[in-house]
């Protein structure tokens, strides 16, 4: 199988189920964000230095994208594999669990800290665009879009987060605090 198609060329592409619409589409935007945000989670997996609890449920939330971006790019009520209440419920527990281990934040942080945790925080960004260009997908076609795809971006964010500070803690890397000006 060929990589290249040339069907892209004139700035088209398909949805599942062969509706052509082009490569700015709100839905493509949606779905091309989500890709974005997966490939930043590889990168933070690939910064692990422990293949672990967290590099697989890193590697979990991949696949679960994978689900999210198929939603995106199928128009309800085409079926396919959706997202459903039940992965936004998971991520909550996922969040739960990681943050009890956590200690309690006392500021707002800078994003960084090792490599995997600045992955894990730029994977959140990603997230939050995404979920952001879903809320826009919602607006325009609320019919032909699932909302359970903005809360499941809505808690991954959340989660990304709490990951982020996780990989930083077991790494003793401590978490640089946000330092507001002095006038």
């Amino acid at each position: 199988m060929r990589i290249y198609t040339r069907t892209g060329d004139s700035g088209e592409t398909g949805l599942f189920g062969g509706e052509r619409v082009f490569k700015d589409e709100l839905r493509v935007e949606a779905y091309g964000s989500v890709d974005e945000a997966s490939a930043a989670l590889g990168l933070a997996v690939a910064s692990l230095e422990e293949k672990d609890t967290l590099a697989a449920l890193v590697l979990h939330l991949q696949n679960e994208l994978f689900i999210v971006g198929a939603d995106l790019a199928t128009p309800l009520p085409r079926a396919v594999p959706r997202i459903e209440e039940r992965h936004v419920l998971a991520l909550e527990k996922q969040i739960d669990a990681w943050d009890e281990a956590l200690t309690p934040l006392q500021s707002f942080i800078l994003p960084g800290g090792t490599q995997a945790a600045a992955g894990l925080h730029l994977s959140r960004t990603l997230a939050r665009r995404a979920e952001r260009r879903v809320v826009t997908l919602l607006r325009a076609e609320p019919e032909k879009t699932n909302p359970a795809v903005l809360r499941y971006l809505n808690r991954l964010s959340d989660l990304l987060f709490v990951l982020a500070r996780a990989a930083n803690a077991r790494a003793g890397e401590d978490e640089i605090p946000w330092k507001k000006e002095e006038e």
